[in-house]
């Protein structure tokens, strides 16, 4: 796993799993919270992102719901400026996906389609994460689909409260 993502999954399990200030202290490169979303700078090399888990779960196995055990569930949009990323989108589902299966991920009327690899899913292309973002800064939640290698069905579901804000302070603490 790249640098960036471990630290990231560090990062953000911190900053969701405890409280306010707490989150703060014990993550000092947490840099601001907005709503539901928590904005992350890395100074070597310099990296943003922003992060939050699901408000609701529901997992599901030929059509019952199932208690499954996952670890964190995160969405993520990541820069990287030395790379010349701005605003990958990516999520990662706490399991290993299905071979071969994307995650459906529905904001509003629009559903992207997001590639899998292992515990990770990415859009196609920059076009797709462009898309996502404009719709993630007008929806209200996003609700990411997935299927897991053991072919449990999942089910996260996002606010976006808050996305706005902490897109416009990750984006300008990580411009070129």
């Amino acid at each position: 796993m790249m640098k960036w993502v471990a630290m990231s999954i560090f990062s953000a399990a911190l900053a969701v799993s405890a409280g306010g200030a707490a989150a703060q202290s014990e993550s000092d490169n947490r840099v601001a919270a907005k709503t539901d979303w928590s904005v992350f700078v890395e100074d070597e090399p310099t990296e943003c992102w922003i992060v939050s888990s699901p408000k609701q779960t529901v997992n599901s196995k030929d059509g019952r719901t199932v208690a499954v055990r996952r670890g964190d569930i995160l969405l993520f949009v990541s820069y990287r400026p030395g790379k010349e990323v701005k605003g990958e989108v990516s999520f990662t589902g706490g399991y290993p996906f299905r071979d071969g299966s994307t995650v459906s991920l529905q904001i509003g009327d629009d559903t992207y389609e997001m590639f899998t690899d292992g515990e990770w899913a990415w859009p196609a292309s920059k076009d797709d994460d462009r898309k996502i973002l404009t719709s993630m800064r007008a929806g209200a939640e996003a609700v990411a689909t997935g299927i897991s290698s053991r072919g449990t069905t999942t089910k996260d579901t996002f606010s976006l409260m808050g996305v706005t804000a902490a897109l416009d302070e990750a984006e300008s603490r990580c411009s070129n």
